[in-house]
């Protein structure tokens, strides 16, 4: 993979401008009945998943519309006795908190973010952070972009980047990471420079 020399940041951030353009234009084009067709594929590769099988403590993102849907995932955390930590995004910075879920009823009393988003209240400190605890064995990833070597377009805020290299100064190391992907999200090739990290595994419908 070639990284990009800082005379040429412009024109990564123009590319990825363009993609995240693109991509967005492709997911809008999809319908809410293929979505979640879609994200019912994904889940059930993801339950029959090794390393989400052998994971004690994973962090799930709650799913934009424009995401693939993790309902469906977040109960069978629950039903099979796993840690579930969920992000807080501060929306001033590209800081992320991933703060423990307790129950279905639980994140179905947490309120919205001026992005439309559940998450934490900013003043609750009743949560176990995972990095505070026993660290993460799984991450699942969104995104808008992916391709096919685990090279991931974000929104550009950098909230999981930055998350990531905190997970790598945890003992418990970096987790295993896992994006969740409509087809739609597949690119031949993702802009990327040194800040951004790899992913292990893109899930789709496709990749049998």
């Amino acid at each position: 993979m070639m990284y990009v020399r800082t005379d040429t940041m412009a024109a990564l951030r123009a590319a990825k401008q363009a993609l995240r353009k693109e991509i967005k234009r492709r997911v809008a084009a999809v319908t809410d009945q293929e979505k979640h067709r879609q994200s019912l594929v994904v889940s059930h590769k993801l339950f029959k998943h090794p390393k989400y099988m052998s994971c004690k403590r994973i962090a799930v993102f709650l799913s934009m519309h424009d995401e693939v849907r993790t309902e469906e995932i977040i109960k069978d955390v629950f039903k099979a006795g796993k840690s579930c930590f969920i992000p807080r995004y501060d929306s001033k910075s590209s800081h992320m908190d991933m703060l423990k879920l307790n129950s279905l009823h639980d994140m179905e009393t947490l309120p919205l973010t001026s992005w439309n988003i559940q998450q934490p209240a900013d003043n609750d400190n009743s949560r176990e952070e995972a990095l505070a605890g026993g660290g993460l064995d799984l991450i699942l990833m969104p995104g808008l972009g992916f391709d096919r070597s685990g090279n991931r377009l974000g929104r550009g805020k950098g909230f999981y980047d930055t998350y990531l290299e905190r997970c790598i100064k945890h003992p418990k190391g970096k987790p295993y990471t896992i994006a969740l992907a409509y087809k739609e999200q597949l690119c031949q090739d993702i802009p990327v420079n040194e800040n951004d990290v790899l992913i292990d595994e893109v899930l789709y419908e496709d990749n049998e």
